[in-house]
């Protein structure tokens, strides 16, 4: 064997920096520098290994004299997925200067890569113009990249346009569109290419199953969650960790701890995020108690918290009125694990305290906690106002959303509901003033219910559905057995002229888009079936006393999934406690 046969033998085993440079000094004492197999070995390792170093990269790199095309992809792969990817698009910047080399596959991947990392918009158009005139425009790598590029920089219609355009794709492909969609947002377009990948008989892997079940949760479609479960099931996929917590995510947040229960039950292999889902299912359901079972039982098997593990368990507490507890686990987090509260640990203590009435201590966290200029702390503290009708606290709250430039609609209706039930005219006066000052508007609401492997939406007086004669006359009768089962409709109503209150306030109609949701479910579901709403924003009172008596009348267990934490109504009562 010749000593660069040698030589590259040891760089194929080479698994440390240390022993690459015991290598790299032998190949200068035999005068190997200018092989090119040799230092595109020693190029790769250094760019690309995890025990690698990008700097020495660099210094390997700028030696070749006539680097090719393999050692561009290897320095510009190196500086893409690295913490320098503006340097990549230098490289291959440089590349395109070259007059030894010209782009493949792979450098134009992690050149795309690192477009996306930067979020240069143009750059990803300029490097599409090249893959097009250098003949890669049918490439299932570069195409599956350039999807992602342009969706990364928000063109999600470009990165269908490249999807669609493909001769062929890959599995990778379809897995990285649904990606596309889903970080998006589209999560029903999302769902929707998987039943088109159904039609066209394409397999899935643990990725898919992974991509789609996020998307089920996002649109609370439970029904087609459990059709993936089964798939999984078939497809032996079951094992697969990240599977099983994405199936106890979806069960925990779609209000079935029952089956979370039993996924986690059967799994042979728990990591944090298995733990993290079911203290957060149990948290965000309301059930503290058993959150805070599953926390100890993670510490006695020796699984390390994080500090999603805490908000979770924060969660559970805030919602189930323990603060004693919350405050306990908040500075066990510090004191014991380590993990410096974030934001959101900040946001669940000013809950804990909000809801249970203790509103100076909830403003006393926020005094000292390092995000006094965060919008959602504030906002969080006045729906605690809301709560209790404390009008004080609440224009300190409303005050600094203002200087904060944060103020929307919803806020002020807030504030306002506050001074009505306070009877405080002239406050109510001024909200409906700084409304208008502001130019602001409210976010719209409204409610998802899935029925079968549909998903539905409606908004407040929503007149879109093509069903809603049929819904607007069973609405009547709804409210009708409501009422002789012991519904109310709120009394107390504060109107905004030209503003949508739904979520924020009780308006004046009363024809919310949770209540269509549920008259939908009832029309179109059979007797005794559960009824699952996702909504956007917080459930107003009325909404809540409707979902109620609805659940009393018509023996149905209704859960609502609003944007604070899940509702489950049986038999005219709720698993908050009135507690929300």
């Amino acid at each position: 064997m010749s000593t660069a046969q040698t030589i590259l033998a040891l760089l194929q085993g080479c698994n440390s920096l240390r022993r690459l440079k015991t290598i790299h000094a032998q190949v200068f004492v035999h005068g190997l520098q200018s092989n090119p197999s040799i230092s595109g070995k020693l190029l790769h390792f250094c760019a690309v290994s995890v025990s690698g170093c990008l700097a020495y990269a660099r210094t390997l790199f700028d030696r070749i004299e006539c680097p090719q095309t393999h050692d561009w992809s290897s320095i510009i792969r190196g500086f893409a997925v690295g913490a320098s990817p503006l340097e990549a698009l230098l490289y291959y910047n440089d590349m395109l200067g070259s007059s030894f080399s010209c782009p493949d596959s792979y450098s134009f991947s992690f050149a795309l890569k690192a477009c996306e990392r930067v979020g240069n918009e143009r750059k990803c158009g300029e490097i599409h113009g090249t893959v097009i005139r250098s003949g890669y425009e049918t490439d299932v790598l570069v195409c599956t990249n350039l999807m992602r590029c342009y969706a990364g920089n928000g063109m999600v219609e470009v990165a269908q346009k490249v999807f669609e355009g493909m001769s062929e794709r890959d599995l990778v492909s379809w897995n990285s569109m649904i990606s596309c969609y889903s970080q998006a947002g589209l999560h029903h377009e999302a769902l929707g290419l998987y039943r088109r990948m159904s039609k066209e008989n394409v397999d899935v892997d643990g990725f898919t199953l992974v991509g789609l079940l996020s998307c089920c949760i996002h649109v609370g479609a439970l029904n087609l969650g459990v059709e993936l479960h089964r798939r999984a099931s078939r497809e032996g996929l079951l094992g697969n960790i990240y599977v099983a917590n994405a199936l106890i995510d979806l069960y925990g947040k779609c209000g079935d701890l029952a089956r979370a229960l039993s996924i986690f039950n059967g799994m042979s292999i728990r990591d944090v995020f298995t733990w993290n889902s079911m203290i957060t299912a149990y948290g965000v359901n309301g059930c503290a108690d058993e959150a805070i079972l599953f926390f100890k039982q993670m510490l006695r098997e020796g699984a390390r918290p994080s500090s999603i593990t805490f908000l979770g368990l924060l969660s559970g507490c805030s919602h189930q009125g323990l603060v004693d507890k919350g405050v306990e686990f908040f500075h066990m987090m510090s004191s014991k694990f380590n993990l410096k509260p974030e934001i959101k640990h900040y946001g669940c203590m000013v809950d804990l305290y909000g809801r249970a009435g203790k509103l100076e201590k909830a403003l006393e966290i926020i005094g000292t906690s390092p995000f006094l200029v965060d919008p959602v702390i504030w906002r969080t503290l006045l729906g605690s106002c809301k709560i209790h009708q404390n009008a004080r606290i609440g224009e300190i709250a409303i005050k600094n959303l203002v200087q904060l430039s944060a103020c929307n609609a919803g806020d002020c209706i807030l504030l306002a509901t506050i001074y009505a039930e306070c009877n405080d005219k002239q406050g109510v006066a001024r909200m409906r003033r700084l409304i208008k000052s502001q130019g602001i508007r409210t976010t719209p609401g409204w409610s998802w219910i899935e029925i079968g492997n549909q998903v539905h939406r409606f908004f407040v007086d929503d007149q879109s559905h093509p069903d809603r004669d049929e819904i607007y006359r069973k609405l009547e009768e709804v409210i009708y057995r409501a009422r002789l089962a012991g519904y109310v409709n709120n009394k107390f109503q504060v109107t905004m002229p030209d503003l949508k209150c739904e979520g924020h306030m009780e308006s004046s109609s009363k024809y919310h888009s949770e209540k269509l949701a549920i008259t939908f479910g009832l029309v179109r579901t059979p007797e005794g079936t559960n009824l699952r709403i996702v909504k956007n924003l917080r459930i107003c009172r009325d909404c809540h006393s409707f979902a109620k008596f609805v659940s009393q009348a018509f023996s149905r267990e209704i859960i609502v999934r609003d944007r604070v934490r899940f509702h489950h109504f049986r038999g005219g009562v709720c698993s908050c406690k009135e507690y929300w």
